[in-house]
């Protein structure tokens, strides 16, 4: 492979995607043509990615996650085994609605992680380094930095960028594991 690109020979990455150097796609993986993966990602196997959707570099998609038309991943997300993404909010097999009119943009941000079994509902923005707890529903934006579980999905806490939780002594707080400083303001946290 070109560029330490890897490409399992069960997967079908059709020609028309675009795939970052040193990305690798692991068993049973369909890549639709137009998606876009950057560098250095890792796809899990049987994931399917499909023609708008965007994933950026640094990207981890464990096994058996589909990646729809208008799902948008950053630099650096990483994604749980089975987490799913939507992309309409009101489907109905009995009424057409797979075209781009009808889809729901998902953003998630950089740094962000989801976890396994996780649901994001359509139409929702993760902040940066937002935290999903496994089995969570997601059914609105999430903030910068929150620790986001349950279902539906509730703020529960912070999250550093390194994966440690922050504690917050009023409004100034500091990660558990690395000792990051951090300020907060309602339900809006940033690094100092």
């Amino acid at each position: 492979m070109t560029n330490n690109i890897f490409i399992h020979s069960s997967s079908d990455v059709e020609e028309g995607a675009v795939v970052g150097a040193g990305t690798k796609i692991w068993h049973f993986c369909h890549v639709f043509k137009g998606a876009r993966i950057g560098t250095n990602c890792k796809i899990g196997q049987n994931v399917v990615i499909h023609s708008t959707a965007v994933l950026g570099n640094n990207v981890k998609v464990q096994n058996n996650v589909s990646i729809y038309d208008a799902v948008y991943l950053e630099d650096d997300v990483f994604c749980g085994p089975s987490c799913v993404f939507t992309n309409i909010y009101n489907p109905r097999s009995a009424v057409p609605r797979n075209s781009a009119e009808f889809y729901r943009k998902t953003l998630v941000r950089k740094g962000a992680s989801i976890g396994a079994n996780a649901t994001i509902v359509c139409g929702v923005e993760i902040g940066r380094y937002a935290f999903i707890g496994a089995g969570s529903v997601v059914t609105k934006n999430v903030p910068d930095y929150a620790l986001v579980y349950g279902v539906p999905g509730q703020i529960k806490g912070w999250m550093c960028e390194c994966g440690g939780k922050i504690k917050f002594a009023k409004s100034k707080g500091a990660c558990e594991a690395c000792k990051m400083r951090y300020l907060k303001k309602r339900s809006q946290v940033a690094r100092i």
